[in-house]
């Protein structure tokens, strides 16, 4: 449940990041923000992913 909303949260990011783009004028400093955002989203995404395999080496 909680991966299911940090990817939802992490598209929606993508989303309004493209949006931005489309227009350069935009607020850049909110951009960078934006961007810093879904990077850290990103990085949650692939912690939960990794509690959820198990380690096979172990």
């Amino acid at each position: 449940m909680r991966l299911q909303n940090l990817v939802s949260r992490h598209r929606a990011l993508d989303l309004r990041i493209a949006e931005m783009y489309r227009y350069p004028s935009q607020n850049q400093i909110l951009l960078q923000r934006l961007k810093k955002e879904k990077l850290r989203l990103k990085d949650a995404i692939e912690r939960l992913k990794d509690e959820l395999i198990p380690d096979l080496n172990a």
